[in-house]
């Protein structure tokens, strides 16, 4: 079975995550899901961020729950990625509408208009000072585009698992990916956790711990594992049957799926 290849903050090996730069790139490389975190600002923003300050990518030691939309609009987040930039003369010049902080509903929109399905998984960052209204405003952000029922193409993704009962409350139908950082974690979760319900180990802990993976598979959950990077993991992806690989490297990865699949043909 082919994983589906999801865009890991957007095409991030190459470009600043999280930017529309990034997940432009991650399109236009043909990745058939885009991956990002979600934090709620000060005046109720959903914003694609990953930490829950602003220190490694845009230099502001500004918490972004303390900040309101405007405020993180004026910060740059593309030059920490490239810092030599004005001295490549092939590097691409800032752009406002592909640079700055990107808000979920931007991405969704872009998706939305976008000529072929993509899937997108949010991720829930937790712990936050607002609690359970996160996943309250992705819910309502989700329905605004009829997207919060069976036929969706969002899953939402988070470490918390009372942040995905949550979500599971306010709109059943919706896909839910429980994050697994340790494979220890998983004989109490697999517990705890609803039958339908997929799960992301980290490749990382897959490779360390060569039995995690088939017991979440007998325990009849599907994979989707974070973040396949190198044609190893790949591999082994592709030998635990995972149904979608999330990576900083979409173009690449669907390279490598490519060659496998012209090879076998």
């Amino acid at each position: 079975m082919r994983p589906q290849v999801v865009a890991h903050r957007g095409a991030s090996h190459e470009n600043a995550e999280h930017t529309l730069r990034a997940y432009v790139a991650a399109l236009d490389a043909g990745a058939e899901g885009l991956e990002c975190d979600v934090r709620l600002t000060a005046d109720g923003h959903l914003v694609c961020v990953h930490d829950r300050d602003l220190r490694r990518t845009s230099s502001s030691r500004t918490l972004v729950s303390n900040s309101e939309l405007a405020d993180l609009d004026a910060l740059d987040f593309h030059s920490w990625k490239n810092p030599w930039a004005d001295l490549d003369d092939e590097a691409p010049g800032p752009d406002e509408r592909l640079d700055r902080v990107l808000t979920l509903r931007t991405l969704l929109e872009t998706v939305a208009d976008y000529d072929r399905r993509v899937e997108i998984a949010i991720e829930t960052k937790h712990p936050t000072r607002y609690s359970g209204l996160v996943e309250r405003r992705l819910v309502e952000q989700l329905r605004h585009f009829g997207w919060d029922r069976a036929g969706s193409p969002v899953r939402v993704m988070s470490f918390s698992r009372i942040a995905l009962q949550r979500v599971e409350r306010l709109a059943p139908d919706l896909r839910l990916v429980m994050l697994i950082e340790h494979a220890r974690h998983w004989p109490m979760l697999r517990r705890l956790i609803g039958p339908d319900w997929l799960v992301g180990p980290g490749i990382k802990e897959l490779a360390e711990h060569p039995r995690l993976g088939p017991r979440i598979t007998a325990a009849g959950h599907g994979m989707h594992v974070w973040t396949v990077n190198t044609e190893a993991h790949l591999d082994l992806c592709l030998e635990l049957g995972v149904q979608a690989v999330i990576t900083d490297r979409p173009a690449y990865v669907l390279d490598l799926l490519d060659h496998r699949d012209g090879v076998a043909g």
